[in-house]
């Protein structure tokens, strides 16, 4: 027994001679400037940019093989901004032994340091990271399966990537720039699975993802080549806070990926970044001088101003990723930016091409509950499609205000909501602009406070000051009801007396319409003092509200005017203010304007009482 172990010993150290040998002679033949030469050439042939290495590079044989480049650069696209698109200042290549042998080049790892990466997109949509190159001409001979089969035989693999203090520039279309820095990122590859870690700020953020999945090398050797599958299991923690993302993608060859996704969490916050550096955009050759590149950065930072409320910027509909299966979102506390969380906030999500539809969201806030269901489709052509409908229960003012501005003074106000909508468009302007359906909102019994009331915006502002100018010496207003019944067809809102209000002293209903396409207002307020403090006259229809939802203007309605001035107390939520008309014509008032302006709840959705 003992000559048996002496013998496997003495063989084993022979064995591990021969081995070092052979790595000896294996890696005394590799050149430096020759694999790098090799690597330059698969870039170009891949990418078409130009790689270039302006450092020292070296060669260590132990106790691996390691090649190490410093002051790297990748050649950015022609239009874009700096340079070159990535700078890095130092990269080691650890690579295997054995595979050379067979003239394959397999990396085990990949260190890079101090990498700086300039990602752009210009007004057209186009992006500097994209690399594809053009297919050849139909004058040039193709290359053959077999020439092809063998040239993926003796590409570069990639195995475990490391990187250290990197930092990545976005700059989007409309000139504005983001800044990504990341401490640490590590992908290290064993038993067929990737072990992940990610330590990153962004905007103030601080952002981490840990865990495992399916090997990367191999999802991305066998993407949309041959049917494959992949799996993960990871951490994202956002200032502290955590959230599990698990399931998998399928993707079969030339079709769409499958995506089964869940994601978990007690407690999570939505991130909150701040405004976005003005970080200019700097390659590390061929820069143009200071000034010069300052004053193009102001100008593509610069912003048209928008004429409208509801913003007629662009939607980014399309960096949604076509894909189909579906993501599901389960999150007991959801915590909103300098609001109050929302509890048990569930959702589903439906992906199938070019369209996404969420049949189920549902939240808590407070006692009350939301459930909507939303839809987007054509998402790829130039007027996408989207859909929402849903309904609120055991709402109320106090609590909703509460989570938007502590400092509000507003108790009670029983809420209801129900809406119906479908819109066309790539900006919030022109989906209101096409915009057709309902919307129904009914509140009941509740104080309210005149700070309230002055966040409601310059529409409501105006509207408020127009009836009653001494609106703001009264610190508390009571709203026995408000109801706002809107039916939208084509961007057109029709308010056939479908918006009235109560207050212990005061009814109201306001008339008119509101165009979405040109913002304009026109609206009648009908207001008719409770109190009996007007001497039985009737104020109906002297208030007026013409310009835009961005710059309403008040003004007299003349049909309501007369030659005499009389002085009325008349109060609009708040019973102290003072309207002056002369001989006013009495018009009708409406005696309940909440039970007249309300319509049937089913009529907005079905079902709902």
């Amino acid at each position: 027994m003992k000559i048996q172990a002496k013998i496997f010993g003495i063989s084993l150290v022979c064995l591990l001679i021969l081995g070092g040998l052979g790595a000896w002679y294996v890696a005394s033949m590799i050149k430096p400037e020759q694999l790098i030469k090799v690597l330059a050439s698969s870039v170009k042939n891949a990418t078409g940019r130009d790689l270039k290495i302006s450092g020292p590079i070296s060669l260590n044989l132990f106790p691996k093989i390691t090649i190490s480049a410093e002051q790297l650069s990748l050649s950015n696209d022609s239009w874009a901004t700096s340079a070159d698109m990535l700078t890095l200042k130092r990269m080691d290549i650890n690579i295997k032994i054995f595979p050379l042998l067979s003239k394959r080049i397999e990396i085990h790892q990949v260190e890079l340091s101090g990498l700086e990466v300039f990602l752009q997109k210009n007004a057209a949509g186009k992006v500097n990271w994209d690399m594809n190159i053009d297919p050849p001409s139909s004058s040039l001979p193709l290359v053959s399966s077999q020439a092809t089969s063998t040239h993926d035989e003796s590409g570069i693999t990639m195995g475990n990537i490391s990187v250290t203090n990197a930092t990545i520039h976005y700059r989007n279309a409309s000139g504005q720039d983001s800044l990504y820095q990341i401490k640490r990122l590590s992908s290290i590859e064993s038993s067929k699975k990737t072990s992940i870690l990610l330590d990153m700020d962004y905007q103030g953020l601080v952002l981490s993802l840990a865990g495992k999945t399916d090997s990367i090398s191999g999802l991305i050797k066998h993407w949309d080549v041959s049917p494959s599958q992949f799996a993960f299991d990871l951490k994202l923690g956002v200032s502290g806070k955590s959230m599990m993302i698990q399931g998998e993608v399928i993707k079969s060859p030339k079709s769409l990926p499958i995506v089964d996704l869940r994601l978990t969490s007690d407690a999570f916050d939505w991130p909150s970044v701040g405004g976005t550096p003005n970080i200019p955009i700097q390659g590390s050759t061929n820069l143009l001088n200071k000034s010069s590149q300052s004053s193009k950065v102001q100008l593509a930072n610069k912003k048209p101003s928008s004429p409208y409320l509801l913003s007629d910027e662009i939607l980014p509909f399309d960096v949604l990723p076509k894909a189909k299966g579906k993501i599901v979102i389960k999150i007991t506390e959801l915590g909103l930016p300098k609001r109050k969380p929302l509890q048990n906030l569930s959702a589903i999500v439906q992906m199938n091409d070019s369209s996404i539809d969420i049949p189920q969201l549902m939240f808590q806030m407070g006692k009350g509950q939301a459930d909507i269901q939303l839809g987007f489709s054509a998402l790829g052509s130039a007027s996408p499609v989207i859909t929402s409908k849903g309904f609120t229960k055991d709402f109320t003012l106090e609590d909703l205000l509460a989570r938007i501005d502590p400092s509000s003074k507003v108790s009670g106000g029983n809420m209801k909501l129900a809406f119906d909508l479908k819109m066309t468009g790539k900006s919030l302007h022109q989906m209101a602009s096409n915009a057709n359906g309902k919307i129904q909102l009914d509140i009941s019994q509740a104080k309210i406070g005149s700070n309230f009331l002055n966040d409601g915006g310059e529409l409501v502002i105006t509207l408020l000051d127009a009836i009653n100018p001494l609106r703001k010496k009264t610190a508390e207003n009571m709203l026995e009801c408000a109801v706002a019944y809107l039916p939208i067809n084509s961007g057109q809102i029709n308010i056939a007396n479908t918006i009235g209000i109560e207050t212990d002293r005061l009814n109201v209903v306001l008339a008119g319409s509101i165009n979405l396409k040109t913002e304009g207002v026109n609206l009648t307020i009908e207001p008719r003092e409770k109190s009996g403090l007007t001497s039985g006259l009737d104020l109906a229809g002297l208030v007026k509200v013409g310009g835009t939802l961005s710059n309403p203007k008040a003004m007299v309605n003349q049909a309501g005017v007369v030659s005499s001035a009389v002085s009325i107390g008349l109060g609009f939520l708040t019973g102290g203010a003072s309207i002056l008309a002369e001989n006013a014509k009495s018009l009708s008032s409406k005696s309940q304007p909440c039970r007249e302006a309300l319509h049937p709840w089913a009529d907005i959705y079905p079902g709902m009482q």
